[in-house]
């Protein structure tokens, strides 16, 4: 058989073999216009209607296509009304709370200014939740590496180039004192216990709240969620809230009475308090690291866990569980401080169950739950105990700078109140 090149008569043109098309001139093997170029090569013309279905096919697919961006930018357009409509809505009461998408920004780019952070290294550490230089500086490698998946060499460099960038290291002690005058504080609703905490539940610290049931713990964590937005002046902190609840006792209707008790618009307050629960201890743990993302993103200024202990004590059962049930308490307390150093402008509070001493054949019977791992791990602890009527009493216990107090106040249907 001839060439495909060397075929010049239009009669030795075979279906399926190759053949030189002399309107191309090219040899045609295979491919969609195989057959439309053989019979222009065998009768001289195209044959019109193969021209006509694929012309055909041509306009159906751009008629798709078009069908398809006209329905992209339709929902872009309901999308963006609908954010114009939250804004205007949102400037119109006297609760403001904008997210810090700026400061964000900002600390997404300084990570990435560290040295051999590509793109790659960087999703990974926004991912894991370590998206500014205080995480990465704050958090011990072995975390960062089980939560990224980076080596160890390059976690190194990472933390050695963040604490360089931060200037840690010794400071002054009157460098710690301007630091302290400064710090910001969240009313409680009552004047007597913020007297006895000096001002109310402060910033950069871990405050637990421990007492019997009925005692007034998940009201003081409401009262702290609605105080939290008030404006600074009024002792509040202008941010939101992040509530992890492991008992199921949250209550919006709770929260609608004592911001009607503020005279606040109650739809933006539930509004800026944003809710998690918690089904197990696990479970528990993830949420507050899954926090680490939300603090700056949604401005979170005050973070509840009611209660830290639930899960652990009905999980962890027996004197042969007891060891890890500590360790990982003792863990989880340890991210809720790192949280503190993290961001110094964040209250964490939390309640806590307790337990009777049996041999106690004097005094209080009632200990906190926990042990001392709890006990170390909480920055400031206050004992709730019922008093007459709907007053409770609030002691201070334990404090690095308050003495042991006593504060009498009430829990009322507009809140907590003296």
């Amino acid at each position: 058989m001839a060439k495909a090149a060397d075929v010049k008569n239009k009669d030795e043109f075979v279906e399926g073999q190759a053949y030189f098309c002399p309107e191309c001139n090219r040899t045609h093997t295979k491919g969609k216009i195989y057959k439309e170029h053989l019979n222009y090569a065998q009768t001289g013309k195209f044959d019109e209607n193969s021209k006509e279905n694929d012309y055909n096919a041509e306009q159906e697919l751009i008629e798709a296509f078009n069908e398809i961006e006209k329905e992209i930018s339709e929902s872009e357009f309901e999308v963006d009304a609908d954010v114009e409509e939250d804004i205007d809505v949102e400037e119109d009461n006297n609760l403001i709370i904008e997210d810090n998408d700026d400061a964000i920004e900002d600390s997404v780019k300084a990570v990435k200014k560290l040295p051999g952070v590509g793109e790659a290294t960087l999703n990974k550490l926004i991912k894991a939740g370590f998206s500014s230089l205080e995480s990465i500086a704050y958090t011990p490698p072995r975390i960062i590496k089980d939560e990224s998946g980076l080596g160890d060499k390059t976690i190194e460099k990472l933390i050695k180039a963040s604490m360089e960038q931060l200037g840690l290291g010794f400071k002054s002690a009157e460098a710690i004192w301007e630091h302290r005058k400064n710090i910001a504080r969240v009313t409680t609703g009552s004047q007597e216990l913020d007297d006895v905490l000096h001002g109310g539940v402060e910033t950069g610290s871990v405050i637990e709240f421990f007492g019997e049931f009925r005692t007034g713990k998940t009201q003081i964590m409401h009262q702290l969620c609605v105080n939290v937005q008030l404006p600074k002046e009024k002792g509040g902190l202008e941010g939101r809230a992040l509530y992890i609840d492991t008992e199921g006792t949250f209550r919006p209707e709770r929260i609608i009475q004592m911001s009607e008790g503020l005279d606040l618009d109650y739809k933006e307050v539930l509004k800026n308090i944003i809710y998690g629960r918690a089904y197990n201890s696990d479970h528990q743990i993830l949420l507050v690291k899954e926090a680490t993302n939300l603090i700056k993103e949604k401005n979170i200024k005050l973070i509840v866990i009611d209660s830290l202990i639930g899960h652990f004590r009905s999980e962890y059962i027996g004197r042969g569980t007891l060891a890890i049930r500590q360790q990982t308490i003792n863990a989880h307390l340890h991210d809720l401080l790192r949280l503190c150093d993290i961001y110094p402008d964040l209250a964490i509070v939390l309640t806590n169950q307790v337990q009777s001493k049996p041999d106690t054949f004097y005094g209080n019977p009632l200990r906190a739950t926990g042990g001392n791992i709890v006990a170390h791990g909480s920055t400031i602890r206050i004992y709730l105990r019922k008093g007459k009527g709907e007053q409770r009493i609030a002691k201070v216990i334990d404090a690095p700078h308050l003495p042991e107090g006593e504060a009498v106040f009430s829990i009322l249907e507009s809140g907590i109140s003296d």
